[in-house]
């Protein structure tokens, strides 16, 4: 899609302006149908709420958790469907389940086959019909049963239980290379260079490396999320290369939000961001975000914004450090298990 930003005028800025009041991010009327620094302003304060990242953009991202953030819980009758339905709802019931022990997965706001389980063993345990459809009367159902809220959910608890049980190592596994990019600042070639020298070094150790787009593809963030999760990969690592050309320190992020997270993720963004400071030697920092490449991929999943190099990623010599890094730090989320 058009990513949006400041100076850009019309009905789809009003329709933005018009989402964002719904969720309390009201424009002054004399900006209305104009992207101006007001609706700069509630952007950015939406996408800081939501775990998106912050760049007073409508994007992909953005523009899709606006949508979701309009279906409030009762406004509609969810269930199992192709494509899968997305919203605050299915988030709600999500994290409603998962709070009473019944794994609907990862606290996403896709309505997928996991939810849908849990969706019927909640009706079955409940006395009720389990046909995986949940109106009002779930809803209230689900109410009186007063999920505890702040409580570990089941599935949060599943992934960090697999993770330190898991024992095994990077060699024949498959992992999916997301070549990212900012809108409008070349970063999507430098980023797939990078993605490429990235797969060489996978290959090297014994990786089957998959790239999820190729040069002159623009697949959407779900599209690219979608290809990892029907590969069936064990890792997908996101390159975002050039987003801030002052970056000096790097980035590695993972799925979460202000309820929950994802464990492998976290350890994966950790190990990651070490291999990278240690050999650039500079600190840089892990963060929590909700964006699609994160939240909808089913496997592990980080989002890595190394640190600008003086002469750019297209220095071969700085490319093959990061490679190498990103590298050790994947080898290392396969070898060793998080203490605690």
């Amino acid at each position: 899609m058009r990513i949006y930003r400041e100076g850009d005028e019309g009905p789809e800025i009003h329709d933005i302006q018009r989402r964002l009041a719904s969720v309390g991010m009201t424009v002054p009327a004399p900006e209305l149908g104009r992207f101006g620094p007001a609706t700069t302003h509630a952007v950015r304060a939406f996408q800081e709420r939501r775990n998106l990242r912050v760049d007073g953009l409508v994007g992909p991202d953005t523009w899709g958790q606006l949508v979701e953030a309009g279906f409030r819980p009762g406004d509609r009758t969810l269930y199992l469907h192709a494509p899968p339905m997305r919203g605050d709802d299915v988030l709600d019931l999500q994290h409603k389940l998962n709070a009473l022990g019944f794994d609907a997965g990862k606290e996403d706001g896709v309505h997928r086959r996991a939810t849908d389980r849990a969706v019927r063993e909640f009706q079955r345990n409940v006395g009720e019909v389990p046909d995986g459809v949940v109106g009002l009367h779930t809803l209230e159902i689900l109410e009186r049963m007063r999920p505890i809220e702040g409580a570990p959910g089941r599935s949060l608890v599943r992934e960090a239980e697999e993770l330190r049980a898991m024992r095994s190592s990077l060699p024949g596994q498959t992992v999916a290379i997301d070549p990212g990019g900012a809108p409008g600042a070349g970063a999507p070639d430098a980023a797939l260079a990078l993605a490429q020298v990235f797969a060489d070094h996978l290959a090297t150790a014994g990786a089957k490396p998959v790239l999820l787009r190729a040069a002159g593809d623009d697949p959407t963030p779900s599209e690219r999320a979608r290809i990892a999760n029907e590969l069936g990969a064990a890792l997908c690592v996101s390159l975002l290369v050039d987003a801030d050309p002052d970056r000096a320190t790097p980035a590695c992020s993972f799925f979460g939000s202000a309820a929950t997270h994802s464990p492998a993720g976290e350890h994966l963004a950790r190990l990651i961001l070490e291999a990278l400071e240690r050999e650039f030697g500079v600190p840089g920092r892990t963060e929590r975000l909700t964006v699609a490449m994160l939240r909808e991929t089913r496997m592990p999943a980080v989002q890595v914004e190394p640190s600008t190099a003086p002469g750019g990623v297209a220095d071969p010599i700085f490319t093959a450090r990061l490679a190498r890094s990103i590298t050790l730090g994947v080898e290392r989320f396969f070898r060793d298990r998080p203490s605690g």
